[in-house]
């Protein structure tokens, strides 16, 4: 890989959150930066404010929903920068509310975002990639990608599966020269949590049942705030991954997000699902 300095860098969901943290601390490598993602001013005030100049933090507006977006997105930064070193998918959001009263089609649309674009967007860059026999893909996945809870399964379960994609992917790309690196955030100080409330709010507004359980888990997301931290946090791993040699296949951040997953790992099953059980809302 070249170093971090001359690397052309695609980062997806860059208008905000990780995405423009990334971005942030990126942009002062020298870095050639194309940011994607659907909010078309805020992503192109961020790319005016990181390098005035143009040259080289480009904004490209696109919904990755859509094929021609991710095919003009790709040719656009190969014909700008005249190649990609690294794919960052970051872009997803959250879907909240027990499976049974989630509507299908909103289901579907959380796994097109946050699954099947990263799917179609690595088979876009993948033979670039190949053909320079060098490159890296790093999937933004989450601590909800190992760790399932009630209330949040449709969400966690797109995470889970990039996690498996990643895995292999790995696998299919090493001989290559490409490496596939995952990124796990833990609670990530962002509109993360209310950009999820407002993509389910017809389904939280009709709970039925698991309405005492839902307000037990809007306590639990005020809780988790005390441990956040900045958005910082995850784009200094990324920043870690693009300048090693040998990057590791897993990362995670912050401290409680390891934590987290350690626990998962050393415990049974039975003591995980005792601890994110669903509990309604005392009176």
């Amino acid at each position: 890989m070249p170093p971090l300095s001359e690397q052309v860098i695609l980062i997806t969901g860059a208008s905000s959150g990780i995405g423009e943290a990334i971005a942030r601390r990126l942009a002062p490598s020298g870095a050639r930066l194309i940011l994607t993602a659907r909010r078309a001013e805020r992503l192109q005030a961020l790319a005016a404010e990181l390098d005035p100049t143009g040259a080289r933090v480009a904004a490209f507006p696109a919904d990755l929903t859509r094929a021609e977006h991710r095919e003009a997105l790709v040719t656009g930064t190969v014909a700008r920068f005249g190649r990609i070193d690294t794919l960052i998918n970051n872009a997803g959001y959250g879907q909240r509310g027990p499976v049974e009263r989630v509507p299908l089609e909103a289901i579907r649309h959380n796994f097109e975002v946050n699954v099947f674009a990263v799917v179609a967007l690595c088979q876009l860059v993948a033979p670039i990639l190949r053909d320079q026999g060098r490159g890296r893909i790093v999937n933004i996945t989450s601590v909800a990608g190992r760790i399932a809870r009630p209330l949040t399964s449709v969400y966690d379960s797109t995470k889970h599966a990039l996690e498996a994609l990643s895995d292999g992917l790995r696998g299919e790309l090493k001989p290559f020269g490409v490496q596939v690196v995952v990124i796990r955030p833990g609670f990530i100080a962002t509109d993360f949590v209310t950009a999820a409330s407002a993509a389910s709010a017809g389904t939280l507004a009709d709970l039925g049942p698991y309405t005492p359980y839902m307000s037990r888990l809007r306590d639990g997301f005020a809780d988790l705030r005390r441990l956040a931290a900045g958005p910082d946090v995850i784009a200094r791993c990324v920043e870690h991954a693009l300048r090693a040699r040998r990057p590791r296949a897993h990362y995670a951040a912050p401290i409680h997000a390891k934590l987290f997953l350690a626990a998962r790992w050393f415990f049974p099953s039975r003591v995980v699902d005792w601890f994110i059980r669903l509990r309604p809302r005392p009176d």
